[in-house]
C-alpha cells in the first residue's frame, strides 16, 4: 500500500468491528483519504465512525452500482479492504448470504484486479468447519466442510477465487476469534469478553458451557482468541506486501481455554473468579468445536514480526480502557492506543 498524494483507500464494512478498527489503525499511520462503505442498520454501529477520520461514506448498494456503472468515480482508489459481510453464523437466509458475501465479493475483486487495485478481503476460520487441529492454509479447499451457511458463503468465494486464478493477485484473511472495542452492535455475535463483562457486572458471576466430552474438563475447551488491535496490524501489513497473495490465517497461534479467558476478565475487573458451568443446549452439541488454533507461519514468512498481545493484557486493555468507560477506538487515552 504505497502512500500517494491522491490515492484513496476503500474500506467496506467500515462501521463494523474489524472495518472500523482498520480505519483507526490507518488513521494512526497518517492515512485519512479513506472511503467507507457500509450498510447502516438499526444498530448503534454508526457510533464507531464518530472518532475516525475519513473522506467520504457510501452505502454498500451504491458502491456496487458505482463499480458496475460509474467505475471512473473510483479511479483514485489504490487499496481495498473488503471487510463488509453478514457475519452472523446463525443467519439462515441463504439467498441473502450468497448475494452479500459471495456475489458482491466477486464483483469487487474482479474490478480491483482488472484495475490493479490492491484487494484484501475477509474470509473466515469458519471455512475450516468442524476440524479441531491442522488449521493450515494449504489444505485443499475441496476438503473443507463449513458447518453453517455463513462459513459456506465465505468458503465458496475462496474456491471461486482459486479456481479462476484471482487468489494469485489478492489476499484472503481467515480471521479466528477476534474480540475488542467496537463490537457493541453485534448482538449475539459479540465476543465472550463483551458478553461476560456485562454478565459479571450485572450478576457477579460468569456462566460457561459445560464440556460434554470426557477428554475436555469443564471450561477447558480452547479457542484462538485474537485481539482486534493485533488483527488490524496484521491486516494492514498484508495489504502493504504486494508480493503476498492467497489465503492467510489471522490468529494468535495459541489456544487458550475458556477458564483462562474468564479468569482474565475477572482480574481486569479486580474481582475474584466466580464461574458457573451450565449445560450446552442440545442443538449446539453436534456442531461444537472443542479446540481451534491458527497456524500463522505463512503470515510470519511475509515479514510480520510484531509480538502478539498476551491474552490477559488484551482483555485488560479492552475491559479497562473501552468497556468500563464505554469508549470506542479513537476515543481512548493516548497510552491505551498503543
Amino acid at each position: 500500500m504505497a502512500k500517494t498524494e491522491n490515492g484513496r483507500i476503500l474500506v467496506t464494512g467500515g462501521a463494523g468491528l474489524i472495518g472500523s478498527a482498520v480505519v483507526w489503525q490507518l488513521n494512526r499511520m497518517g492515512y485519512d483519504r479513506i472511503l467507507i462503505a457500509d450498510r447502516m442498520d438499526r444498530s448503534e454501529k454508526w457510533r464507531n465512525l464518530v472518532p475516525l477520520r475519513f473522506e467520504d461514506y457510501i452505502d454498500g448498494n451504491d458502491l456496487l452500482d458505482r463499480i458496475q456503472f460509474s467505475p471512473d468515480l473510483l479511479s483514485d482508489v489504490q487499496t481495498v479492504y473488503h471487510l463488509g459481510a453478514c457475519s452472523a453464523t446463525t443467519e439462515t437466509d441463504s439467498d441473502f448470504l450468497m448475494r452479500n458475501n459471495f456475489e458482491f465479493t466477486k464483483v469487487l475483486a474482479q474490478w480491483a484486479v482488472a484495475t490493479d487495485v490492491r484487494f484484501v478481503y475477509a474470509s473466515s476460520a469458519a471455512t475450516y468447519g468442524a476440524r479441531e487441529d491442522d488449521f493450515r492454509e494449504d489444505l485443499p479447499l475441496d476438503s473443507l466442510r463449513p458447518l453453517n451457511m455463513y462459513g459456506y458463503s465465505k468458503h465458496l468465494f475462496d474456491q471461486y477465487a482459486e479456481g479462476c486464478g484471482l487468489l494469485n493477485y489478492i489476499v484472503g484473511l481467515k480471521y479466528f476469534n477476534v474480540f475488542g472495542p467496537n463490537e457493541d452492535h453485534k448482538g449475539d455475535m459479540r465476543s465472550v469478553v463483551h458478553k461476560a463483562f456485562h454478565q459479571i457486572r450485572d450478576t457477579g458471576k460468569l456462566e460457561l458451557f459445560q464440556s460434554h466430552r470426557p477428554d475436555f474438563q469443564d471450561g477447558c475447551q480452547q479457542r484462538d482468541f485474537l485481539y482486534v488491535k493485533d488483527a488490524v496490524r496484521m491486516t494492514v501489513h498484508l495489504a502493504q506486501q504486494r508480493e503476498a497473495n492467497g489465503l492467510f490465517n489471522l490468529g494468535s497461534g495459541v489456544a487458550h481455554t475458556w477458564l483462562e479467558l474468564g479468569n482474565a476478565i475477572f482480574a481486569a475487573l479486580g474481582m475474584e473468579p466466580n464461574i458457573h458451568f451450565i449445560p450446552m443446549p442440545e442443538h449446539l452439541r453436534p456442531k461444537y468445536q472443542y479446540r481451534t488454533c491458527a497456524t500463522i507461519d505463512k503470515l510470519r514468512a511475509t515479514g510480520y514480526s510484531q509480538p502478539l498481545t498476551p491474552l490477559a493484557h488484551a482483555v485488560r486493555d479492552y475491559v479497562v480502557n473501552y468497556l468500563s468507560p464505554n469508549l470506542r477506538l479513537g476515543d481512548e487515552k493516548p497510552e491505551a492506543a498503543a
